[in-house]
């Protein structure tokens, strides 16, 4: 069973110090979000700070704390309308390829927020779609070239926001360097958290052989909000059967969300607990 955190939910320290931390309360992986971990890394220049020498640094101390980095994070918002700005984004989406073989991490994560703040029924439409593919292709035939994985996270909010857009996705984008981030919560939104353990079902049935990390949080119902409200897994009203069954038979890393220094380890072992 491999559990592992967000880096940035740790006691905050150095990468070395926050490795450590999570070491100590028994995670086999990370998530690394450079810009949330690393004191003093800015993403907007990430482009260039993304040399081999930091990726050598960055290897050694994941080696040292025994820890795997299962998803470096990008969720930066690659479809901009703006040509200029989309070319910027996708140079940081470029270095973090690059840095992500050189580390050995699993995967680079994002997810597809729309550029100009549009969410929910105003992103879901074809132009946006297209906008997406567009934009996402360039990087795609980077993630090729360096033998990476770009794993994208559907979110109920989203550009990518369900089993079948991301199918969709899958289908148009015809690579195997294009994986799934599966966070079950963020595929719900409030108007169907009654209609959840089916949206998961789905998921997992159409989407299994292509996931390559699992998010794990749970949720709220939170009457009033677009979405419920996530909380740490074991608090709130999530079945975890048919996730726990995905990562067994496909032996996927899954990174705990939504935990503060106090819950994780607990959280960590109420999560092994289901198995």
């Amino acid at each position: 069973m491999n559990i592992g955190i967000r880096l940035h939910d740790t006691q905050p320290g150095t990468l070395h110090e926050r490795l450590g931390f999570a070491a100590a309360q028994g995670f086999s992986c990370v998530q690394l979000a450079m810009g949330k971990a690393v004191p003093g890394f800015q993403m907007n220049e990430a482009a260039s700070l993304l040399t081999e020498d930091l990726a050598d640094e960055v290897r050694e101390e994941l080696e040292h704390a025994g820890i795997g980095c299962a998803v470096l994070g990008c969720y930066l918002k690659l479809s901009d309308r703006n040509e200029e700005e989309a070319e910027r984004i996708r140079k940081i989406y470029d270095a973090h390829l690059r840095f992500a073989a050189r580390i050995g991490a699993r995967c680079v994560g994002t997810e597809t927020p729309a550029a100009d703040g549009a969410e929910g029924e105003a992103c879901r439409t074809e132009e946006y779609y297209r906008l997406f593919l567009d934009r996402i292709r360039p990087v795609v035939r980077t993630a090729e070239e360096t033998g990476t994985i770009l794993a994208i996270e559907p979110v109920c909010s989203h550009i990518i926001h369900g089993t079948a857009q991301a199918e969709r996705m899958l289908e148009d984008l015809k690579s195997d360097s294009v994986r799934i981030i599966l966070d079950a919560v963020n595929l719900i939104d409030s108007a169907h958290t009654a209609e959840a353990d089916n949206l998961i079902r789905d998921a997992v049935r159409r989407l299994g052989d292509r996931v390559t990390v699992l998010h794990m949080k749970d949720f709220v119902p939170d009457p009033g909000a677009a979405r419920p409200k996530p909380v740490p897994c074991g608090q709130g009203q999530m079945d975890y059967r048919e996730l726990l069954r995905l990562a067994c038979e496909n032996d996927l890393p899954m990174t705990l969300e939504n935990t503060a220094p106090e819950n994780a380890e607990q959280t960590r072992h109420w999560l092994e607990n289901q198995f």
